[in-house]
């Protein structure tokens, strides 16, 4: 019996889309077929097979150490794999054991810019077809089984904000090769364009060429591209994307991420979904997340109400998101920088509050009486968040907003003023306020959620640890 089989997954449908993926490899005269699955930090690893090798790989997974979902930011394996129980208490990942990849042969593409290669995103399995509890694409799977429970569809739309620069100087010497727990230096980047000249035209003109290579790619990878925008700030560029369903967006959100760096490189630029780099005048980049739910009998959106500008039942999933802000924002900033952008009076929230059109609360109200596109803005994310368990955690919210009936109390016409709870101020604040969180707890399960903030206190400790440059203009000279 094969993995796919003993996963319980070689359905009918299954089984159309191998066939398929297979006919467009031959077709495509593709000699490599890249499989990648999303960390825990929603960046793509994996192997590149020989394409005849393809459909085994399809019907029986690709082994790989299991301490890949073991690791901080910094690559560095955080949990002691040759401790007993692998030092959290499973015994599969003793010794750094492995696990597997199945391809998931609806997700076959052909990517644009290396078109001898075809990709597939994988599922991480056990050997015996159990999922394994760290894969995150399958977190997010349980969130909208949940959700299916109660009748309802995740839909979601990409609003992403990232940095885009003409690469100078890769630090690439031999001294310059990093180590787990110390990533070699950053490269020397440049500007594509002044800043602070919001959408005009001659800014993005400055930055056509790069952004036409980049849109000409993503399309033809398949991606629901909308919009190419020119941000506020120096050399920051904003795309979004159509709303999708289900799984979808968040396999986008992990695609184009990982296509976009790798198309830059290619050309001689850096993208960088870093929240707040480290440059001169520079703005911090968010990822507005655009929310509603479609009914699964009727196929309507059920946040759309003919009289009201959010139906009842809008109202109650985004009261869940408002009452579970803290905890999840551990789930959408996951990194110490992108605690950094919760400033007052900055585009940005610091607030769990809510508001009709206006910009500076966390979750916004778009569209209006039997408006078909009605939906909730969460303006909370960093770009760099993992979208598998950023989207997960808007359901678990929402859902016990639902469930329990909660009201999000009224609009906050001057958010930065508001008396409701502050989002937290630090990673560290916001793991704290997850730890603390019973139906994030529920809904991600308790194991699940130990692993996750001991992973990324790891990053916090190792931090804590580094004398940074404000420490050193601050001390060294005064004492």
């Amino acid at each position: 019996m094969t993995l796919v089989e003993r996963a319980g997954l070689w359905t009918d449908d299954r089984k159309v889309a191998t066939v398929e993926a297979e006919r467009r490899i031959r077709a495509g005269e593709m000699s490599v077929v890249r499989l990648a699955f999303a960390d825990q930090h929603g960046v793509l690893r994996g192997k590149t097979y020989a394409a005849g090798e393809i459909d085994a790989a399809l019907k029986n997974g690709i082994g790989f150490s299991a301490t890949m979902l073991l690791k901080d930011t910094a690559h560095r394996t955080v949990f002691p794999v040759w401790q007993p129980g692998a030092g959290f208490g499973m015994k599969e990942l003793e010794g750094a054991a492995d696990v597997v990849m199945l391809p998931d042969p609806t997700t076959f593409r052909a990517l644009p810019w290396a078109p001898h290669s075809g990709w597939m995103l994988c599922d991480i399995l056990f050997a015996d077809g159990r999922p394994v509890p760290f894969d995150t694409r399958h977190v997010y799977k349980r969130a909208l089984a949940a959700l299916a429970d109660r009748g309802y569809d995740f839909v979601a739309g990409l609003e992403v904000e990232f940095h885009l620069f003409k690469l100078e100087k890769s630090r690439l010497g031999m001294g310059d090769a990093g180590a787990p727990g110390q990533p070699g230096e950053a490269p020397d980047v440049s500007l594509l364009n002044q800043g602070y000249q919001y959408l005009t035209e001659q800014r993005y003109d400055e930055m056509d060429p790069i952004l036409e290579i980049l849109r000409t790619n993503i399309v033809d990878l398949g991606l629901p591209l909308r919009s190419i925008e020119v941000e506020f700030g120096p050399s920051q560029v904003e795309f979004t994307f159509r709303a999708s369903t289900g799984l979808e967006p968040a396999d986008a959100m992990v695609l184009f991420r990982s296509a976009a760096k790798q198309i830059a490189q290619r050309n001689g630029y850096h993208l960088t979904f870093m929240c707040r780099p480290r440059l001169a005048n520079v703005m911090s980049s968010g990822w507005h997340l655009h929310q509603s739910l479609k009914d699964r009998k009727t196929h309507a959106n059920a946040f759309m109400d003919g009289r009201a500008p959010l139906s009842a039942v809008g109202m109650n999933y985004m009261a869940g998101l408002l009452q579970h802000a803290r905890g999840a924002t551990a789930f959408s900033t996951p990194t110490l920088n992108g605690y950094k952008r919760y400033r007052p009076f900055s585009l940005a929230p610091d607030h769990a509050v809510w508001g009709r059109d206006n910009r500076g609360v966390m979750v916004r109200v778009l569209g209006g009486p039997g408006d078909p596109a009605t939906r909730l803005e969460n303006r909370v994310g960093e770009p760099a968040a993992n979208p598998y368990l950023y989207m997960a955690s808007q359901i678990v919210s929402g859902l016990d907003g639902l469930d329990r009936k909660l009201e999000p109390g009224p609009s906050a016409d001057t958010p930065y003023d508001s008396k409701a709870p502050s989002l937290p101020r630090s990673l560290g604040e916001a793991l704290a306020a997850l730890g603390e969180d019973e139906v994030l707890q529920a809904g991600f399960g308790d194991f699940f959620v130990d692993y996750y903030r001991r992973l990324k206190q790891a990053e916090i400790d190792r931090f804590n640890l580094e004398v940074s440059d404000w420490e050193q203009r601050e001390y060294f000279s005064l004492f």
